[in-house]
């Protein structure tokens, strides 16, 4: 099976049907939830934390709603509309941004406590558009990515490299725009299990911190299955309000144009006979 990243550039691949796919097919939905708690788990944070995160590649918001679920707060950058318009359409906790991960991100020093990637930086080292270069525009991903994160954050980027020398241009990269650390292999030895984890401090790492040991036993597999979270109380209704004027807020720190507020946002409708 080519792989996905041969097929088409990521706007164009990741159009509507694939965004659909998120939606409607068990594995990836498995797949992915499991795959981001495996880099939230790297993070390596104490239980009950609340941090403010980065989600590079964060497609219809799979993998912000294991952060949401974990009680952390999000911010999501995806280069594909229709990943994000299903993600809006879910109506998920965190902010989204449409933007290409291998131009300057957007966002100010020293903004996140951490950052996570499912499956999305083996992009960058395509050459879908004249005058991409792979080599250029990693390193300006993870420069703009040290740059954003708080001293010694940690991210944790899951990612498929395509051979060795792919690999190792990824790696490189980061250690060049500033960052300490290095890959995690999860399960070595096994062809279908073996995941790559990218785990970065921005500067030098926490030595209060312990380094994140890599998975490789049957009992791990066990640990890293996560069920889908139930539905969290407290939540606002959907069309209450109280969720009405969430949604709306958060709509206005996307950019987007949002009808005022009034004393009758919300209200039920007397049936008309």
């Amino acid at each position: 099976m080519s792989r996905p990243e041969h097929v088409a550039p990521p706007e164009v691949f990741y159009n509507e049907a694939e965004a659909e796919k998120y939606l409607t097919s068990s594995r990836m939905i498995e797949v992915q939830t499991q795959l981001a708690d495996r880099c939230l788990q790297l993070l390596q944070f104490e239980e009950g934390e609340e941090r403010y995160l980065l989600d590079i590649g964060c497609g219809t918001g799979l993998s912000g709603d294991v952060l949401t679920d974990k009680g952390h707060v999000w911010v999501g950058l995806d280069i594909s509309g229709p990943m994000l318009h299903v993600a809006t359409a879910r109506d998920v906790e965190g902010d989204l941004v449409e933007r290409d991960a291998g131009e300057d991100l957007p966002f100010q020093a020293n903004t996140f406590d951490g950052a996570i990637s499912v499956s999305a930086i083996q992009w960058l080292c395509n050459v879908d558009q004249t005058g991409h270069n792979p080599r250029k525009r990693l390193l300006t991903f993870f420069e703009g990515l040290y740059r954003c994160l708080r001293k010694s954050a940690r991210a944790a980027l899951q990612f498929y490299p395509e051979n060795a020398n792919q690999l190792e241009l990824i790696t490189a990269s980061a250690m060049r725009a500033g960052f300490s650390g290095g890959l995690i292999v999860d399960f070595p030895n096994s062809a279908k299990a073996k995941k790559y984890f990218l785990c970065l401090s921005a500067g030098p790492p926490d030595p209060n911190t312990a380094t994140p040991l890599a998975l490789d036993s049957e009992e791990a597999v066990k640990s890293t299955k996560r069920e889908r979270p139930r539905k969290r109380k407290g939540r606002e209704k959907m069309g209450a309000k109280a969720w009405i004027l969430k949604k709306k807020e958060r709509q206005r720190r996307q950019g987007k144009e949002v009808r005022p507020d009034s004393k009758y946002s919300g209200r039920k409708r007397s049936k008309k006979f």
